[in-house]
């Protein structure tokens, strides 16, 4: 693990969390393993549906799968669970590094339970599961709105934001992945090829790339365009008098017609027409 986590703080939050929303939730580290749920033990519907090799399979699978996709959207990502439930997955950051993650589920948001039955039965068809059992767990699977969801997800995203700003997650330093994100962060404006990272950490380009996803959720070349973009749009308000092309310099791009163009791409606008709008 790339992280440390504050159990003992994050036990009551967990907690509390589940008072008010009825709605199970857990702690995902980097590596997509579950590390706390709260509670402990999962709703009858989803210990059943694990009686299947095949199904529980399928549900650590969807899990790692809502992991990555939150990881590339940077932000909470909404889906349903391949047992025809509603879930959500949302990163935690520490600066730029994912350390974790937390992922809330077991949620029925179909209209009432017999339109849910069915399409649960369609979902969990080929499973090896006796239908009678499962029928009567998704009958006591209770009825939550979207609307209450999303309500439950901005709670959600402001435990993940809590986490890191109380340090209930805290990076080990020292670390390759606190190291080669330290390093971007520090030579934005020089040569960040993936050849030169490899010679830098003395690692593979396969091994970089695993990093690096698992740590930003992207590939390291978009990652580093990303955060190139960032600094661009912080240089052009902070200094409205620098040439275009020393701004583009700044931020280590060395073409200077490329640039305009991804800036252009990124958002809607040419550089001066960004510091003017702004």
């Amino acid at each position: 693990m790339i992280s440390s986590f504050d159990l003992e703080k994050l036990s009551p939050l967990f907690q509390d969390f589940y008072t008010l929303t009825g709605i199970h939730i857990s702690l995902f580290n980097e590596k997509y393993e579950e590390i706390f749920p709260y509670p402990k033990e999962l709703p009858s519907f989803c210990r059943l549906i694990r009686t299947d090799p095949d199904a529980a399979l399928r549900c650590h699978s969807c899990d790692r799968e809502a992991c990555r996709t939150a990881a590339k959207k940077h932000n909470i990502h909404f889906y349903q669970c391949h047992a025809g439930l509603m879930e959500a997955c949302t990163p935690i950051y520490s600066g730029e590094v994912i350390v974790g993650y937390i992922i809330v589920g077991n949620i029925f948001t179909y209209p009432d339970h017999g339109t849910g039955w069915e399409k649960i039965k369609e979902f969990c068809r080929e499973y090896k599961i006796d239908k009678a059992l499962l029928k009567a767990a998704c009958l006591e699977r209770p009825i939550l709105t979207r609307q209450y969801v999303f309500a439950a997800c901005h709670i959600l995203e402001a435990i993940a934001s809590y986490v890191c700003n109380e340090r209930l997650a805290i990076l080990k330093k020292g670390n390759l992945h606190t190291k080669i994100d330290e390093y971007i962060l520090q030579n934005l404006s020089g040569d960040l090829s993936v050849s030169t990272l490899c010679r830098q950490f003395s690692i593979g380009k396969t091994y970089l790339y695993e990093i690096t996803n698992s740590t930003y959720g992207t590939g390291v070349a978009e990652h580093i365009r990303r955060l190139r973009m960032e600094k661009a749009r912080e240089l052009l308000l902070e200094h409205a008098d620098w040439p275009i092309s020393e701004i583009a310099a700044s931020c280590g791009f060395r073409d200077y017609n490329y640039f305009i163009a991804s800036f252009k791409k990124e958002t809607g606008l040419s550089p001066r027409q960004y510091q003017k709008q702004l």
